[in-house]
């Protein structure tokens, strides 16, 4: 069980897992032109467009989904001329923002995404174990209030996630229609 006092330093907020998913493609653009919205004193907050040549094609995926390769397997995965793009970009963004499961891991990493489901602004979780998210997703849908903002939990005891944003120390996908 995560320490709900743990102070968040370092903060990704991720668009374009999948390619043709554009609200998160322009919210992260538009945080690298301007990102003075997005920062607060004592906290490194970093916009990422994680997918980038399937965002240019507008498809979800160029060999395979983004979202779906952030296990060990592909994270170890020697790099060789065939080897997929996603698996590629999975391997470079657990450099920049991982590795996976350490210490020096971001704290955060948001992932947004949209859905043609009628779901809403939705926040999708992982661990209910996690005090500081579920602390994090109370605040928001007081802020948020009176709109609604589910909280989606995809937990499972056995399932090890290779989410994008499965990264972090504290993983959260926002999903917006």
């Amino acid at each position: 069980m995560s320490s709900p006092c743990a102070r968040v330093r370092r903060v990704g907020l991720f668009g374009g897992t999948h390619g043709n998913e554009l609200s998160g493609v322009l919210l992260v653009r538009h945080w690298q032109q301007d990102g003075a919205e997005i920062q607060r004193a004592g906290v490194e907050v970093k916009p990422f467009l994680t997918n980038p040549r399937a965002v240019e094609r507008c498809t979800r995926y160029i060999d395979c989904d983004l979202n779906r390769v952030f296990d060990p397997e592909s994270l170890g995965r020697p790099v060789v001329e065939d080897i997929p793009y996603e698996v590629r970009r999975a391997q470079e963004i657990n450099h920049i923002f991982g590795p996976k499961g350490s210490d020096d891991a971001y704290d955060l990493i948001f992932d947004l995404h949209n859905t043609t489901s009628n779901m809403g602004g939705t926040i999708i979780l992982e661990n209910s174990r996690d005090d500081f998210t579920i602390q994090m997703v109370h605040y928001i849908k007081k802020a948020l209030a009176p709109e609604p903002c589910p909280a989606l939990l995809i937990e499972h005891p056995s399932l090890k996630y290779s989410t994008t944003r499965s990264v972090a120390k504290h993983p959260v996908g926002k999903y917006q229609i």
